[in-house]
């Protein structure tokens, strides 16, 4: 999906960038369960942006080198909600929607400065600017696809009838087998299958949160 690139200062700058916007994901899982009464992610030492209590190594590395990534999932208790459907689908879309705002923060800041002539097209700042803006979109949108144990599989639990469940359940079961089966396979061959449907969506987003930049 174009994230990586070759340059060794790129790289470096990657790091950083990919640890916040894991770690700023999953606090907002917990900062929502937090805010539904649900105080295991703070018991846990979930509830805050330190990337150590948040950083899956084989989750992080797959998102530098693969384009796509994740961190360890924030523990949600149920039974400390009052609307289990409903909160833990609100808990689940905090993830994505924490890196869309990211991603449009970024957007917004790189179309403004470039516009006004604050900073140039190649400073260190623009590619930070640039970096922060896909690697959050990819996040935003891998993370809403409908397979467990994706956020996207919460959301759309929470949005479906409940005469659902029973097959809802039974696809979630199988949801971790085929999400691991989809890595191994854009691993083995170097075809990323999550970039035919991450990339035209991201390349929407772009545009819109760089008012046409991109």
């Amino acid at each position: 999906m174009g994230i990586i690139s070759l340059d060794p200062a790129v790289q470096v700058i990657l790091i950083p960038i990919i640890i916040f916007a894991l770690s700023f994901h999953e606090f907002a899982h917990g900062w929502m369960a937090f805010r539904f009464g649900d105080l295991t992610a703070k018991v846990n030492g979930r509830l805050t942006l330190n990337p150590m209590a948040h950083l899956d190594m084989f989750g992080a590395l797959a998102l530098y080198f693969m384009g796509f990534g994740w961190a360890k999932p924030v523990p949600v208790n149920p039974r400390n909600l009052m609307n289990p459907k409903h909160d833990l689908m609100w808990i689940a879309l905090a993830g994505p929607l924490s890196n869309f705002l990211l991603a449009f923060i970024s957007g917004v800041l790189l179309s403004v400065f470039l516009r006004t002539g604050i900073i140039s097209g190649n400073s260190t700042l623009t590619v930070v600017l640039i970096m922060s803006l896909q690697i959050n979109l990819v996040l935003a949108i891998f993370n809403f696809l409908p397979i467990a144990p994706l956020d996207g599989s919460k959301i759309l639990a929470g949005l479906l009838p409940s005469r659902y469940h029973n097959e809802l359940a039974k696809f979630e079961y199988y949801g971790p087998r085929v999400l691991i089966g989809l890595i191994l396979i854009s691993m083995i061959t170097g075809f990323n299958i999550f970039s035919l449907v991450i990339s035209p969506i991201m390349s929407i987003f772009l545009k819109l949160f760089t008012f046409g930049i991109f």
